[in-house]
């Protein structure tokens, strides 16, 4: 069935309440391969990983955003009117979290998720859905995730916008190899993505993988974690926004090099998968900074 852009941007927004402890903010650092630190020559936990791991020290990786109430912003948001798509046809194609302060360790929040744009690409469309949430000290966060829709495209809507990011011409400021472990996706989908793509090696040939691929998102908060303890010294509340561009896949086992481009109020990044030649896996990717 084809979108109906006009109804769905016209859409009351969807709401729901979310809650989260630390256990939930525990569990989704690990899903990104926290707890120990790779450079060091023996296996004993980092001790600066231990504001990730252990609830005394936590503080909270604003990407947790995208994964809060087990990530049912973006689900109310597939689900609104005039939204009537094949989950099988559906991508991921970029991400944005606006930080409005830090998210705290415990929380309970109200969230809205809404069609916030809809764009034509000809043999595709892109569906931005955006969810906002709130406590009751005013707003955490926004989160924009841009949703390619193959076979959706042609019914004469906007094309939206189309430009990249130029890399600079110099090379990265700082550079970080992060291993991707072989059971990574099965730890990481436990915060509330359970498409069997990534675990489940018959779904996956049937997707097109000879094996089960890792979440872009879990790749997306792998690179901010690599920012903030690469750059930032560890400092979460320096992170404003954090945009990305999902290129490539990535397969559990894999190495990650996360690239960094330093300047006034941000860091630029590029990511890629080092033993497949550096194939392109985030692209267009920013941290802004406070």
């Amino acid at each position: 069935m084809p979108i109906d852009a006009a109804k769905a941007l016209a859409a009351e927004p969807r709401s729901a309440e979310i809650t989260w402890d630390h256990k939930d903010i525990q569990l989704y650092h690990l899903g990104l391969g926290a707890g120990a630190n790779p450079d060091l020559p023996s296996p004993a936990t980092d001790p600066d990983e231990l504001r990730y791991t252990l609830e005394s020290r936590l503080h909270v990786l604003p990407s947790f955003a995208t994964v809060a109430g087990a990530g049912m912003g973006m689900m109310g948001g597939l689900a609104a009117p005039g939204i009537d798509v094949n989950l099988a046809a559906v991508l991921h194609g970029g991400q944005r979290v606006e930080l409005h302060r830090p998210i705290p360790v415990k929380g309970r929040a109200a969230t809205t998720a809404k069609v916030a744009a809809v764009y034509d690409k000809g043999k595709a469309a892109v569906i931005v859905l955006r969810s906002e949430a709130a406590d009751d000290e005013g707003p955490l966060w926004t989160s924009d995730a841009q949703i390619f829709v193959r076979g959706e495209g042609g019914f004469g809507g906007e094309r939206g916008p189309s430009a990249r990011l130029e890399a600079p011409d110099r090379p990265f400021d700082k550079a970080v190899e992060r291993h991707v472990r072989a059971d990574q996706a099965l730890l990481y989908r436990l915060s509330g993505d359970w498409n069997p793509l990534h675990a489940d090696p018959e779904f996956a040939k049937l997707a097109g993988f000879d094996r089960p691929i890792l979440h872009g998102l879990c790749t997306y908060g792998m690179t901010l974690k690599a920012v903030v303890d690469t750059v930032l010294g560890g400092d979460v509340s320096r992170v404003r926004a954090y945009a990305t561009r999902f290129a490539g896949v990535v397969f559990p086992g894999e190495t990650l090099r996360v690239g960094m481009w330093e300047s006034e109020g941000r860091v630029q990044v590029a990511v890629t998968a080092v033993e497949r030649g550096h194939a392109p896996v985030l692209v267009d990717t920013v941290v802004e900074l406070n």
